[in-house]
């Protein structure tokens, strides 16, 4: 059976970056989603099409088609009276915030200056060229339930 919209999906993936950098691998050796519900990824969604179980293969996907580019836009100055008073703030640190839409995000301190904290709303990956090798081990319809 060949992978199209409306299959459930399991795969095996390691993710690297282009210096060879483990990013993230599934753990127990399988990752289930749905195809065409935009639970994964664009680019790797579309590599997958039209393969089926027993397939292994390797795939470069640009950022444009993970997370994005880096977008310095995303960068806001804070004042320090939005975190609590005891706080040391240092580069690194992350916190979740709100978007000004409601949705829940994860913000990473970029700079401290002062009275201000620069918070980078990109997702980590942004930016970053993923490099997945994938092996597909199952592939079948989605239930109704699963649509």
């Amino acid at each position: 059976m060949k992978i199209g919209n409306n299959k459930v999906v399991n795969i095996k993936y390691i993710l690297t970056d282009n210096d060879n950098n483990i990013i993230d691998k599934s753990e127990d050796g399988n990752f289930s989603f749905l195809i065409g519900a935009g639970n994964i990824i664009p680019g790797l969604e579309n590599a997958l099409q039209d393969k089926k179980a027993g397939d292994v293969f390797d795939v470069k996907i640009a950022p444009a088609d993970a997370y994005g580019e880096y977008n310095d836009a995303l960068i806001h100055k804070v004042p320090r009276t939005q975190f609590p008073p005891d706080m040391d703030i240092e580069v690194g640190m992350q916190f979740q915030g709100q978007t000004a839409d409601g949705q829940m995000t994860v913000v990473k301190v970029k700079d401290v200056k002062g009275d201000d904290i620069f918070v980078d709303n990109n997702h980590p990956l942004a930016g970053v060229e993923l490099n997945f090798g994938v092996e597909v081990t199952g592939v079948r319809d989605a239930s109704k339930t699963e649509l």
